[in-house]
């Protein structure tokens, strides 16, 4: 009997101790660069350079959250002064990326109309990266959500931050007629 009391009563610890870790998370808006994002806490915001693909520093703002855990971060770079394709900026930030570390996923992926990828890196350190960039209204969007090595449930954050992303406005950077081709293109 005194056993399945302690099973209870751990139990309902942990139970209890669940919804208030998830209640702690709140979700962040950015109306300037028109996205959201859920934090664990209030993230740090600073101005910092982004190497662009061309070789040139740029703007850009890094919000973040570092925790014993991990360290979720995201970054949005202005690229406005250049002519650079979505599939260079992309490409780029990947390779940034993954420096180090070994790619396990790599897909397209898609916020409501802004299209991009989704990676997961695994680090040689044992760390594990949860990972979408997009190039967007002349901007790279790059989201991370690292997972320390041994930080408790710091994989499961890495993921609710990196799918936490959200982008506030109802634009896409494919047009019409690009996505018209896009469709065909995977039918025959």
């Amino acid at each position: 009997m005194p056993m399945r009391l302690i099973a209870f009563v751990l139990a309902a610890f942990v139970s209890s101790a669940a919804p208030a870790a998830a209640q702690s998370w709140q979700e962040y808006t950015y109306p300037t660069y028109s996205f959201g994002v859920s934090f664990p806490q209030e993230p740090k915001i600073e101005t910092t350079t982004y190497q662009a693909v061309d070789g040139r520093n740029v703007q850009a703002r890094v919000y973040s959250v570092t925790q014993p855990n991990g360290v979720m971060r995201m970054t949005v770079a202005d690229l406005s002064d250049g002519m650079m394709e979505e599939g260079m900026v992309i490409d780029h930030a990947v390779k940034a990326l993954s420096q180090g570390g070994e790619i396990k996923v790599d897909i397209a992926h898609r916020i409501s109309r802004v299209y991009g990828r989704q990676l997961s890196i695994s680090g040689a350190d044992g760390s594990h990266n949860s990972v979408a960039v997009f190039f967007y209204k002349k901007r790279l969007y790059q989201i991370e959500g690292k997972a320390l090595p041994g930080g408790e449930d710091g994989t499961a954050d890495a993921i609710r931050f990196q799918q936490s992303l959200i982008f506030t406005d109802d634009t896409s950077n494919r047009s019409p007629v690009g996505r018209i081709f896009e469709t065909l293109g995977q039918l025959f």
